[in-house]
């Protein structure tokens, strides 16, 4: 079977701190400096240097790769690195270290409104959103019934999106990336902004479209649905590969040390006889 992504040791490094103290051109700046001294003087160190930042690693030395028809879920705690992973992927940035080739047209769903101009209608952002995902304006108007169909938006496609709900937004952007049926999806729990009933409805399209041999790459919290959806799975720790493997043995696994960590986490009643205790200690006597 093909393979549809491979990712090489990927890292990603965050400066912490600077973007808010300087601007982009300043940062662009003070980096051509330091590669002038580097140049001019390579034994010297420079104040310049970006090593000297505050910073940390939001990913480190992850590696995998994904076959043609699979659908991969990615599962973490907050700040795990799930979604970094995914732009990166996405190709919205690049990773510090490492590399992510992706074959095939690529569709992805990361955050509200992403890819839509808030002055245009929801009509012109189903053309500009579809030419962003490389399809052409013919392949577009063909399925331009459908999209309208399955995002139920219909009264409200002249309408500028920018008075779009979030939960809007979430239709019309599943609806052009699952209609127009790239051959890879990307999506980061977006879906979980929808009403229960097109929730439902995103899912059993998700089900179609890996049934019909798309690649789909997915981040839920819902466990149910990931053993029910995708044939392999990818837990993240702290920016690392904690396990990767068959979904049910992965989500096993993960809920087994989440569950155990709640377990080890001191209960209120503890606190609180803790605190009394402490306080009873620290009492003075007569």
């Amino acid at each position: 079977m093909p393979v549809a992504i491979e990712a090489h040791h990927i890292s990603k490094q965050f400066f912490l701190g600077e973007r808010n103290q300087r601007t982009f051109f300043e940062d662009i700046w003070s980096n051509t400096i330091f590669g002038v001294q580097r140049f001019l003087q390579p034994g010297r160190a420079s104040l310049a240097e970006p090593s000297s930042r505050p910073s940390f690693w939001a990913l480190q030395d992850v590696s995998f790769q994904l076959h043609q028809g699979e659908t991969l879920a990615i599962i973490g705690e907050n700040g795990a690195g799930k979604s970094t992973l995914l732009k990166i992927l996405s190709r919205i940035t690049q990773p510090t270290k490492g590399k992510a080739k992706v074959f095939g047209r690529l569709a992805s769903l990361l955050e509200v409104g992403a890819g839509f101009h808030p002055e245009f209608s929801g009509r012109d952002n189903i053309y500009l959103n579809g030419t962003m995902l490389g399809f052409s304006k013919k392949e577009i108007r063909q399925k331009f019934d459908e999209i309208i169909d399955f995002s139920g938006l219909e009264k409200f496609i002249d309408v500028p999106v920018k008075n779009y709900s979030s939960g809007m937004y979430i239709r019309l952007a599943f609806s052009v990336a699952a209609i127009l049926n790239p051959e890879i999806v990307i999506l980061d729990e977006v879906i979980a902004v929808g009403d229960a009933a097109f929730k439902k409805k995103c899912f059993e399209r998700v089900e179609s479209i890996f049934k019909q041999g798309h690649t789909v790459i997915m981040v839920n919290h819902e466990m149910a649905h990931l053993r029910r959806m995708s044939h392999r799975c990818l837990w993240l720790r702290h920016g690392q590969v904690e396990m990767f493997g068959p979904t049910n043995e992965v989500v096993t696994h993960y809920e087994r040390a989440m569950n155990e960590a709640l377990d080890d986490r001191p209960r209120p009643a503890e606190l609180a006889g803790s605190e009394c205790a402490s306080a009873f200690l620290a009492a003075p006597t007569n």
